[in-house]
């Protein structure tokens, strides 16, 4: 498989501070990081922003997972107020997705970032299971594989999780020439 002719650098390496997250959906979000990034970096940026969505809860927590139970809330923090918000939903109302929006962008000023997406179904347990993951992993149940996110290998979960699938989208379509070109 060919590969893209990139370094992948985080931007902690040039002491770029995180970005304001003050956008109304993934894809705003991760626009305004990948926009920061380029704009202090004066380089091509990548971005994610991703969270889980409950249908049931209109789609909550969505781009407050991080900070559902409050600014600076840890993932205990988290998935404690989720299942006690979650509490008295039964069956389909405890599905839930995995959302991750990643863009690219070839400057602060590019006008056609290159957005890739990718969501991951499952469903809301009652009880944390698993020590593997982050965040809602141990409550995000996914029926196919009989396991929760934080029960997986990490490759596996690689594999099926939504972040995995954004990028491996994102792959391709730089690869496809997708607002890419080997001169750049």
């Amino acid at each position: 498989m060919k590969e893209l002719p990139v370094v992948v650098v985080p931007q902690s390496r040039y002491k770029v501070a995180d970005a304001e997250e003050t956008g109304l959906t993934f894809v705003e979000n991760a626009l305004l990081k990948a926009r920061h990034a380029a704009s202090e970096t004066g380089r091509p940026a990548i971005a994610d922003d991703s969270g889980i969505e409950v249908p049931a809860l209109d789609g909550a927590p969505g781009i407050f997972s991080a900070r559902f139970a409050g600014a600076r809330s840890s993932d205990s923090a988290n998935n404690e107020k989720l299942l006690e918000v979650m509490r008295d939903l039964e069956g389909t109302d405890r599905s839930a997705n995995f959302r991750c929006v990643i863009v690219y962008l070839r400057r602060a000023s590019d006008p056609a970032p290159i957005i890739a997406e990718g969501v991951w179904h499952g469903q809301i347990l009652r009880a944390p299971r698993g020590s593997n993951g982050f965040g809602y992993d141990p409550l995000f149940f996914d029926p196919h594989e009989g396991a929760t996110g934080a029960e997986l290998d990490p490759a596996r979960k690689n594999l099926i999780s939504h972040r995995g699938k954004a990028a491996r989208l994102l792959r391709q379509k730089l690869m496809a020439g997708e607002g890419w070109s080997e001169s750049e």
